[in-house]
């Protein structure tokens, strides 16, 4: 593990989160609306949507059908209009208005599990209650043998074991970007991987 997370903070020294965000609450929203969906499309999405709805109590007025017209092009946005405007009522109803800092207050907002509410309490609040697991992070941890669990949740009580604490914010963003860049779900570049001495994982491609 030490071995994995030095190669991950030389290779990705400056790695954070991909949603683009200016607040707890809109990261929350793009948390959401990244579901099935790429961090890039979210990122084109969400500036006109943040002008067009600047506050919480926007999100909380704006009717289900017409904020699932906005969010069209994320996927799912039925779901996802009705997580958003969930989530925009009971932050204002329970938490004034106010993004909660807690893993237990966050599970209690719509739309927020826990992969999301580790993602919002890590990034927006430096808060380290889990591991973000992600289809990118569930792949590599288990090519890399640090899980043999197929269900997020196990794999992250793994990754939380497995890591020193003030690990658990920044690992998921280099492993997201080692995902992206080189450990890709089909033909893994593992020729061009700089963990490719301490993986063995069953379907390396041949170099």
């Amino acid at each position: 593990m030490r071995e994995i997370l030095r190669i991950l903070d030389e290779t990705y020294p400056d790695a954070k989160c991909a949603l683009d965000h200016q607040s707890p609450w809109e990261l929350l929203v793009a948390t959401i609306l990244s579901a099935q969906c790429t961090d890039k499309r979210v990122n084109m999405v969400t500036p006109g949507l943040f002008r067009k709805y600047p506050t919480v109590k926007d999100f909380a007025a704006v009717s289900q059908e017409e904020l699932a017209e906005d969010i069209r092009s994320t996927g799912f946005f039925n779901n996802k209009a009705k997580s958003v405007t969930g989530a925009a009522k009971t932050i204002l109803k329970e938490f004034h208005g106010k993004v909660p800092r807690t893993m237990e207050e966050l599970l209690r907002v719509p739309g927020a599990a826990r992969k999301t509410a580790n993602v919002v309490l890590g990034t927006a609040y430096g808060v380290a209650s889990g591991v973000v697991v992600d289809t990118h992070v569930q792949r590599i941890a288990q090519r890399l043998g640090l899980t043999k669990n197929t269900d997020p949740k196990k794999i992250e009580q793994d990754l939380m074991k497995a890591l020193p604490k003030e690990k658990w914010i920044p690992f998921p963003h280099q492993i997201i970007l080692h995902g992206r860049s080189l450990c890709v779900a089909r033909k893994p570049k593992c020729a061009e991987c700089p963990l490719d001495a301490i993986c063995n994982a069953k379907d390396k491609t041949k170099h």
